[in-house]
């Protein structure tokens, strides 16, 4: 889990490269001894053609000659052409050893970058408070760590690597053209500042508008994703055409911005073209002019244009990694929001104490933001360990998000009040062991894409079949698996999609009691199932849940009539408290909602 900041983009990127930067090492060395090898060839020719065939003298460096003197000197290899054959063939091989070798490394480096990066990625989302996940989108988050990732990925692998080869192919190239004409080569080096300018020019356009492209393919990605996951609400309403109309305006804007970015990218690549066919043009024509006036042999001239082709690809590409540099910035800082982004943090000095000792919520206050009305309003109660206590509130209440703050799901300041388990304050509790002895069935549970097995045991390391029927039948779901085709290995959708809402909610329950927590909470978990089948489940609770402290969230009275304490919210604040029988005598707003209830069942 990272908990640095990245302060620049740079120190990310050697972050994520921890591990593999040596393939990416060796995949630059490769890439140099290519563009070596590339820019031989052309230099044999140029002897073959000047001093092999025409005779004239060598201006190959001194050591070349004495190699060729010590196979028997230049009559030799014009007697016996195919020794230079040989020899071009042997570092046309060489050459591709290499870049097979610069394309290995540079792939696994790739390939390992990549999937370092997701899962860190991964590793840091999930540990990002429940605060982080509600202010971003789910599709945004997804559209970050794929697309964003992929194209940090192809700027490392396919442009930053290559940066090392087309340095050494330029200053390799230009000090070969110097070799041979330095008039020829000044022609050629003067586009070398128009190039860089325009590349540069282009840079922070390309930058903008792929900024507002990939914002916007993250907006059309949590469109998608929200359509997908409430599909069954869509159809059910019958919003195929709202929806499909909506997504289609987000697609349209989206492939506008695409569009303007392409426009702006095609004129980048044609000012390249036009700037790059001068450059050649130039170069031909010149040089055309120097052999016939006799300043330039031809062997040299062949060897020039040769380099000069060589050249135009990597300044080429110069200007390409220049303009891509923009693109992966955004991309950069974009996966560095999330990185940079503050995880879930214990304090320096935790303790780990018995959670089976009395709850206390003291004199709390809570808002999800400075200038968000407060949620919650001087809360203060004791829950007595080993009892049962029932929430009951309307819709905005805050009970829900009392359990969220005993969970530390949200976190309160000293100024906010304490919550004490056992006489310790739950901030000074590291969360994983907070966690761990809290069981809490949400309002809307969630399932996964896998067995009903699997999702009943998925708190636990191991799955043991008789752990999962044993929590099914006391969550009163046992019978309704028997009844499928495959049981427990029947495979749930997405979300839960193939079971009912009480279902699902049974699940959750059973999903909590096979850890056998020391506090369970059940918020609002069984507003889905009729009340017969909610009196059952209450029954086997009261006697399976043995030394456990139980807090009951409900609307249903019925669901709380029996426990110990029942509390009674509105609006943040507990307006009433006591035993069922107490509020009842009582004659306030429990007595009245259970007379509406008690009325609505008859």
């Amino acid at each position: 889990m990272n908990t640095q900041n990245f302060p620049t983009r740079a120190s990310m990127l050697f972050h994520f490269l921890r591990g593999n930067k040596r393939y990416f090492l060796l995949s630059m060395i490769f890439a140099a001894l290519v563009s070596l090898f590339d820019l031989i060839n052309p230099q044999i020719i140029s002897y073959t053609v000047d001093t092999v065939l025409d005779g004239e003298e060598s201006t190959m460096p001194a050591w070349v000659d004495r190699v060729v003197m010590e196979i028997g000197g230049v009559s030799y290899l014009r007697a016996h052409l195919y020794v230079i054959a040989l020899v071009v063939i042997g570092v046309a091989l060489m050459g591709a050893l290499f870049r097979f070798l610069f394309k290995t490394c540079n792939s696994i480096g790739a390939e390992t970058l990549i999937k370092r990066m997701r899962d860190l990625l991964q590793e840091h989302i999930i540990h990002l408070p429940f605060t982080w996940h509600n202010a971003n989108h789910t599709g945004d988050i997804i559209q970050r760590c794929t697309s964003d990732v992929e194209e940090i990925k192809t700027f490392l692998a396919e442009h930053l690597s290559n940066l090392i080869r087309i340095v050494v192919m330029i200053l390799l190239a230009i000090s070969f053209m110097l070799r041979i004409d330095t008039v020829l080569t000044a022609v050629s080096c003067a586009f070398f500042p128009i190039v860089i300018l325009y590349s540069f020019f282009f840079h922070n356009k390309i930058g903008s508008r792929f900024e507002r492209a990939d914002m916007l393919e993250g907006k059309l990605s949590a469109i998608a994703q929200e359509n997908l996951t409430g599909v069954r609400v869509v159809r059910a309403f019958g919003r195929e055409q709202y929806e499909r109309e909506h997504f289609e305006e987000a697609n349209q804007v989206y492939t506008e911005s695409w569009l303007k970015l392409m426009h702006l990218l095609s004129m980048f690549w044609a000012s390249g073209d036009l700037i790059t066919g001068l450059q050649v043009m130039l170069i031909v024509v010149i040089g055309a002019v120097r052999v016939i006036h006799g300043e330039l042999l031809l062997g040299e001239y062949i060897a020039f244009i040769s380099y000069n082709a060589m050249l135009t690809w990597p300044v080429r590409m110069l200007g390409r990694v220049i303009s891509e540099m923009s693109k992966a910035g955004i991309s950069i800082d974009r996966i560095r929001y999330i990185m940079n982004a503050e995880v879930e943090k214990n304090q320096d000095e935790t303790f780990t104490p018995p959670m089976n000792g009395d709850i206390k919520f003291e004199h709390v206050s809570f808002s999800y933001g400075e200038h968000s009305p407060e949620v919650l309003e001087d809360i203060d109660f004791t829950i007595k360990a080993g009892t049962t206590v029932g929430i009951l509130g309307g819709t905005g209440s805050g009970k829900s998000t009392l359990m969220y703050l005993l969970d530390r799901l949200y976190n309160i300041s000293p100024e906010q009040g304490h919550i004490y388990i056992g006489g310790m304050d739950i901030q000074r509790m590291p969360m994983e062991h907070l966690r761990k002895n809290i069981g809490m069935v949400l309002q809307e549970p969630f399932l996964f894409s896998r067995t009903l097995a699997d999702n009943i045991a998925i708190t636990r390391d191991s799955l043991d079949m008789k752990e999962v029927r044993r929590a099914s039948k006391i969550a009163m779901l046992d019978d309704s698996i028997n009844k499928f085709a495959r049981g427990y290995e029947t495979y749930v959708g997405e979300r839960g999609v193939t079971l009912s809402g009480g279902q699902k909610q049974r699940a959750a329950i059973a999903q909590m009691l096979i850890r056998k927590p020391p506090i369970m909470v059940f918020d609002d978990s069984l507003s889905a199932v009729d009340a017969e089948t909610d009196a059952k489940i209450r029954k086997a609770l009261d006697t399976q849940t043995g030394e456990s402290t139980v807090i009951l969230i409900a609307h249903r009275i019925t669901t709380l009539m029996k426990a110990d304490q029942i509390l009674v919210m509105d609006h943040g604040r507990i307006i009433e408290r006591g035993t069922h029988e107490e509020l009842l005598a009582a004659g306030g707003s429990y007595s009245r909602i259970y007379a509406l209830q008690s009325a609505d069942a008859m």
